[in-house]
């Protein structure tokens, strides 16, 4: 488990649960009801926490194939961009084809931690 002093990335604040904590948060800073340093608090505690349940509680595995259309790294984070993707369930039991994927992968620890 990780300890408070530990840094993680907020790249969980883009999808739909950190949009919504993030809006909610603005909501009421511009109420006047919460400090903007609280709000920080709550950002970070939310980072750590999905990135902790990610790791703990998800089990599942899948698999992909497609065609890699552009990568690049920088700022020791990885960018994919795959077409004509297929995902397949561990078990086989569904596959899910898309036109286009982006994929970010960043290292386990973060750069001002090595």
């Amino acid at each position: 488990m990780a300890t408070n002093n530990t840094n993680f990335y907020d790249l969980y604040r883009h999808g739909s649960l950190g949009v919504s904590l993030t809006d909610a948060l603005d909501d009421l800073i511009g109420a006047e009801r919460i400090d903007p340093q609280l709000a920080m608090k709550v950002l970070t505690q939310f980072d750590r926490i999905v990135a902790e349940a990610l790791s703990e509680k998800v089990k599942a595995r899948l698999t992909f194939k497609g065609s890699l259309d552009t990568y690049r790294f920088c700022d020791e984070v990885w960018t994919f961009l795959i077409k004509n993707v297929t995902f397949k369930m561990d078990n086989g039991a569904h596959t899910v084809q898309v036109d286009k994927v982006k994929i970010v992968s960043c290292s386990a620890k973060r750069g001002d931690e090595k």
